[in-house]
């Protein structure tokens, strides 16, 4: 009786692949049929494109299947069978990446779409901190957590982004001058690595994957479970905008303002950021609450220097018990600012629209269907002491009048980043990012885009600019190495220590996919 029911068992198990592989016309993965899954595998048309494809839309992958784990034994169970079987792996989070990293380009290879699943997210308010599942959004941590009147510390400018995603490359917004990146705000983690293993690391237990994996890239193991930490929640921010004609002054004012790090909370702001202006559309349309167009802005009027303004965006949390003080916190700062005194913008809104302030942006864009366009984005920190020659040579130089969209330059404290961290940043004390958040709505844009994008970096290569991209795209492992510097060797062993078959996040184009050639027999053992 035993011996029929497995012979119907193996029938029924050859029919399923045999119409998979008919109704799909794909190469599907067989290994993950019989893994015992408590999630779902899916070989639908629909999902499988919508996993071929992220925000970047400037690439194409093609998975074999879309599994969407229930736990985080699903994730070792598909990891686990991709070392045995050698096939690709990829984790999705909201698909937010722009150069395909997230994507599968081996003729087999699954995506695990984190999304919703796992363990969700549960607070722990004694322990002030949080355990979320890797697939969760920041949004929804944020929404769990103010129930309890706490937040995370360290946040991304956007909100709809996953947890294991933004801590795979550092988590940076304008608290990271005081708190950090958003790697250096974890306690504790749950990584599935390239062996299937599913693991528990902190800074005291299995700190070498813990480590490896902030920053990872992927490189190193699927994050299903993060430990962050939390702080008490404000209530409302005070949300100011003022403006620079004058570049050197501009960032004079930064450093100054991310130098009171530390401080206690009244004598410095809660969050420091900045853009650069090139053209009169953006600064009177991009985030109209702050330039109304009954009033709009000239950059011609303001004697703006190479016709670029740069403006200051900063903010400051309180509370209903210290809302009486707030605008006296606030003026006592400014006051030793060097802005354009007719140029001071305020709101005043909650703490959780702020946090969310872009998604808005979003709802709009997508409303007039220009969301799901190509974002030839590029992210760099630059030097603090090239960035005088930065501005010179992009801002006022290779951009000419027309950018696509913001450009934001804000500076970081190097100190408050972890170097035993995977994560590579310029070696000086602080260093700006300056990030080109561009859309292209043709062809021709994207290509004139793409093509300015190239003209920065060979300006930067030619000047000596030791500019770092933050999350960085390269398609040779040579200009990996460069990009990783000293930190090579030990990005490398740590691959091969926690993923030999060179399974996961192939889409970075680190590591070839070669998975025999990886493995020794003391691996294999």
């Amino acid at each position: 009786m035993a011996v029929n029911n497995n012979n119907n068992k193996l029938l029924l198990l050859t029919f399923a692949i045999c119409r998979l592989i008919v109704t799909v016309g794909l190469t599907v993965v067989p290994e993950l049929l019989d893994v015992g899954l408590e999630g779902r595998l899916s070989v639908d048309t629909w999902e499988l494109e919508a996993a071929s494809v992220d925000f970047g839309r400037l690439s194409r992958g093609a998975p074999s299947e879309v599994v969407h784990p229930a736990t985080a034994e699903d994730v070792s169970r598909v990891v686990k069978a991709a070392f045995e079987s050698e096939f690709a792996v990829s984790a999705r989070g909201h698909g937010h990446s722009i150069n395909g990293q997230a994507l599968i380009r081996e003729k087999k290879g699954v995506v695990i779409e984190m999304g919703k699943g796992g363990s969700g997210v549960r607070v722990c308010e004694k322990g002030m901190y949080v355990d979320v599942w890797g697939g969760e959004l920041w949004i929804e941590v944020l929404s769990a957590t103010l129930e309890y009147g706490l937040a995370p510390m360290s946040w991304t400018d956007y909100l709809y982004l996953s947890v294991g995603g933004t801590l795979s490359n550092a988590g940076i917004s304008g608290q990271t001058f005081n708190h950090g990146p958003q790697i250096t705000n974890v306690f504790e983690l749950d990584v599935v690595t390239g062996k299937g293993e599913l693991v528990t690391c902190s800074e005291d237990h299995n700190s070498e994957l813990f480590h490896a994996v902030l920053g990872g890239l992927g490189q190193f193991g699927i994050i299903t479970r993060a430990r962050i930490a939390l702080e008490p929640a404000p209530h409302r921010v005070r949300w100011i905008r003022v403006l620079y004609s004058n570049f050197a002054t501009f960032c004079e004012d930064q450093e100054y303002l991310i130098s009171l790090h530390g401080k206690p909370g009244r004598e410095r702001f809660d969050y420091v950021e900045g853009f650069v202006i090139v053209d009169e559309g953006l600064i009177n349309n991009w985030r109209s609450s702050f330039f109304s167009p009954s009033n709009p802005v000239n950059i011609t009027s303001l004697n703006a220097d190479g016709g670029v303004l740069y403006c200051l965006e900063i903010t400051k949390n309180y509370d209903h018990q210290n809302a009486d003080s707030v605008d006296e916190e606030i003026q006592a700062l400014l006051k030793k600012l060097h802005f354009l005194s007719t140029s001071v913008f305020t709101s005043d809104l909650p703490y959780v629209d702020f946090l969310d302030r872009v998604h808005k942006a979003e709802l709009k864009l997508r409303s007039k269907g220009l969301w799901d366009v190509p974002h030839p984005w590029l992210n760099l920190f630059v030097p603090k002491s090239r960035i005088g020659d930065f501005d010179k040579g992009v801002f006022k130089g290779i951009l000419g009048n027309k950018t696509s969209g913001p450009i934001l330059i804000y500076p970081m404290n190097k100190s408050k980043w972890d170097h035993r961290s995977s994560v590579v940043t310029p070696e000086e004390d602080v260093f700006y990012l300056v990030a080109f958040l561009r859309s292209a709505l043709d062809t021709e844009t994207l290509e004139y885009l793409s093509n300015q994008n190239r003209q920065i970096l060979r300006f930067c290569h030619g000047s000596e600019i030791n500019v770092k991209q933050y999350l960085p795209h390269y398609t040779t492992q040579q200009e990996w190495m460069d990009h990783f510097g000293d930190k090579w060797t030990q990005f490398n062993a740590r691959k091969m220590q926690f993923d030999p078959r060179r399974i996961l996040a192939t889409g970075q184009q680190i590591f070839q996919f070669h998975p025999s050639s990886a493995l020794t027999k003391e691996d294999d053992m």
